[in-house]
């Protein structure tokens, strides 16, 4: 691997001399600022993966794609977007806010994600990871960091009509397509999107665990659909009005995803209704007014084993809307401001009817001078579960010549979802090694640092390194806990006597520290021969022995890497990932966390004609036997071909 990173170092330093065009990395502009700024000017470390990465890479899903990019570590529990976990700097699932088009779309049941996302890969513009806390700009949550998927729709589409897809088939069966369908005029947007992921699964074969217990096998199927209708109208010079509804629904294998359990053999179905409307205002002194609400209703139902027959049953309704305004003073200041309220409820057989609520405000002003730029962001948040909440942001950067000096710091905070509180509470009989909720827990808090620099030895290289650290009281993990020390703390059912479950609990201070690298380059040699390359080292170090099963999977070493190439009627692409942990073991199942793993993933496609390629991509190339959550086993080599075109 050492001799690949050096030769294809050297390789690109020769392309970037004798390019006849270059693109500039410093130019992309950033919305999930809150107020749109370059990179370069934001103080923050950010990365961008923009529509020509997406349709380019080896990445059939959106949780693929994020793994492509430096720092982000998915702990994914199946392949093709079943279910996976994003971690940024040493986080938690629950620490990750995921926004569309600035609205928030977290589980309210879970706190975390899932990858769940209900658009395609084919709606989304860009996507934007803002690293390290973000909580003074979109409030709780935002503690690793925020990824904000920008549409088509929601952005600047040009006029006409364009279409872009995919058509595979694969081992095991495997179906794997998304298209997407836009079209814009002078006042009218409309785009529709849709997606399928559906495979028999690959095979799991039989485990012995000793003389007396044999596991039988079973296939890792899944059934994942989803489609998103949205537009837009220009009802004058000054009001715009846009929206998006979508429906996402999956049936998946889901077989120690979440216990280490010898009688687990789960399945679980889930279905997501995703509304967006937006009413926004722009004047030409460029002032901004734009009016956001949204409403998800999510179900969930999860049969432990088909040998214990009853069913968890989840209802989870989140009512989100936001106001947001903007002005711009003598072309130095840009001030915005704007208000928040979250609703959210669920309805659950074994978590019980719970509901809450949430309001912030914040107030954020950008000064630029000469080569500074300096942001500061204030918030109040008041929340039902831990009361008023003050949230600072400060950031800096300063450019001069090649190079850009950036740190920033900020508070963040988090209430417990209510599967930290109540996972469990409500059944009547838990075996042993399940989790289960404690409604005692209290709101995480902590504050988060980071210093970097951005370095453009060539104008179409940029060298990045950033060192970070976050200082946190009472994280909230889930902790092998006997049941003899968790007594009365909750309204639960029986529990087994001197059984081991994976109880909810504060964890006291947690410190975080950690350092970022990552190359960046873009070569436009042509029209038709493009080199793209990128990789990226991050390390990560938790302080603290005390570590449940989410924390201490995090990874402590992490490569990604990705190259994309075309070349006249030729594409090829392939992404790269190394993760280096801690080693962890389940003798109840005989399964093995590894303590480290390499993937490697690649696409190469054929223009038959203007704008339509033959492709054949390999997942897993190697045939690596690795898993990200212990139990877990992920897929194999999985190779599949087809369609893609991108028509405009």
């Amino acid at each position: 691997m050492k001799n690949f990173f050096t030769i294809s170092i050297i390789f690109l330093l020769f392309v970037s001399f004798s390019a006849q065009n270059s693109f500039s990395l410093d130019t992309l502009v950033v919305q999930t600022t809150r107020i749109p700024l370059k990179v370069n000017e934001t103080g923050r470390s950010i990365n961008i993966l923009t529509k020509e990465q997406i349709q380019e890479l080896p990445a059939t899903t959106f949780y693929e794609l994020l793994q492509t990019i430096s720092g982000i570590e998915i702990q994914s529990r199946g392949g093709f977007g079943v279910q996976g976990d994003i971690v940024m700097r040493g986080s938690t699932f629950s620490q990750v806010l995921v926004l569309i088009d600035g609205m928030r779309i977290n589980d309210p049941l879970t706190g975390h994600f899932n990858c769940y996302v209900p658009v395609s890969n084919m709606e989304i513009e860009r996507i934007e990871i803002l690293k390290g806390a973000g909580a003074s700009m979109y409030g709780p949550d935002a503690v690793g960091g925020v990824i904000n998927i920008i549409t088509k729709g929601f952005d600047s589409l040009k006029n006409g009509t364009s279409s872009s897809g995919t058509i595979n088939y694969g081992a095991n069966k495997l179906i794997n397509s998304t298209a997407g369908i836009f079209h814009k005029s002078n006042k009218f947007y409309f785009g529709l999107g849709v997606s399928l992921n559906q495979s028999i699964g690959d095979s799991i074969p039989p485990v012995i665990v000793d003389s007396s217990i044999t596991l039988e096998g079973y296939r890792n199927y899944f059934d994942i659909k989803n489609i998103s209708l949205s537009g837009g109208y220009k009802l004058n010079d000054l009001w715009e009005i846009k929206f998006r509804s979508s429906i996402l629904s999956s049936d998946f294998n889901a077989r120690y995803f979440y216990t280490t359990n010898t009688f687990d053999k789960s399945t679980e179905i889930t279905s997501n209704w995703f509304n967006r409307v937006q009413f926004q205002r722009k004047t030409n002194l460029g002032s901004t007014l734009d009016i956001n609400a949204s409403y998800k209703r999510s179900n969930d139902e999860f049969i432990f084993s088909p040998d214990f027959p009853s069913t968890n049953s989840h209802t989870m309704d989140f009512i989100n809307f936001t106001i947001n305004s903007s002005k711009e003073i003598k072309n130095k200041i840009k001030l915005k401001s704007g208000l928040q309220g979250d609703f959210r409820k669920i309805e659950s057989n074994d978590r019980g009817n719970h509901s809450d609520y949430h309001f912030g405000g914040y107030l954020m002003g950008v000064y630029k001078s000469n080569n500074m730029v300096f942001t500061a962001i204030a918030r109040e948040d008041y929340d039902q579960n831990y009361g008023f909440e003050f949230c600072p942001q400060l950031s800096a950067s300063y450019s001069m010549n090649n190079i850009v000096l950036r740190a920033s710091a900020g508070k963040s905070i988090r209430a417990a979802d209510y599967t930290e509180r109540y996972v469990s509470n409500n059944i009547v009989e838990l075996t042993p090694e399940r989790s289960l909720g404690n409604p005692n827990l209290i709101a995480e808090k902590g504050w988060s640092e980071e210093i970097g620099i951005n370095y453009y030895p060539f104008k179409n290289i940029l060298f990045k390194a950033t060192a970070f650290s976050r200082q946190s009281k009472n994280i909230i993990d889930y902790i092998l806990t006997n049941e003899s020390d968790i007594g009365n703390v909750s309204d639960i059912g029986s529990l087994y006597p001197g059984a081991d479950y994976f109880f909810a609990k504060n964890i006291n201070d947690v410190y975080v520290n950690g350092l970022e690298l990552e190359l960046n380059t873009k070569f436009i040699i042509s029209e038709n021969k493009i080199l793209g390359w990128q990789i990226g080292y991050t390390f990560t170090d938790i302080s603290n022995d005390n570590l449940g099963i989410y924390l201490s999977s995090f990874a402590k070493h992490l490569i990604n890497s990705q190259i994309i190439l075309k070349y006249n009627s030729l594409q090829f692409s392939i992404s790269s990932l190394y993760k280096e942990r801690k080693q962890q073991l389940a003798e109840s199942i005989s399964s093995t966390l590894e303590s480290n793993y390499a993937l490697l993933n690649g696409r190469i496609g054929y223009e038959i004609k203007n704008g339509v390629y033959f492709n054949i991509q390999i997942l897993n190339i190697t045939n690596t036997n690795y898993q990200n959550i212990l139990g877990a086993k992920m897929p194999g080599r999985w190779l599949m071909g087809g369609i893609k075109w991108d028509i405009k």
